[in-house]
């Protein structure tokens, strides 16, 4: 089996369901999710900061 079979069969496989569900879903609102990503990542920022104080 090669390579450009196997990703063929892939995609094949990933598309049967395209008709039926096209991937977005009603719930997921795309200023909260990047709002949500973008406090979480500043929270980590924040927290590395403090813990990375030289002494």
């Amino acid at each position: 089996m090669s390579l450009s079979s196997t990703a063929h069969n892939l995609v094949v496989l990933a598309s049967e369901g395209a008709e039926q569900h096209g991937g977005n879903h009603d719930s997921l609102n795309p200023f909260l999710t990047g709002g949500g990503a973008l406090c979480v990542l500043l929270l980590m920022l924040w927290v590395t900061s403090r813990l990375n104080r030289d002494r």
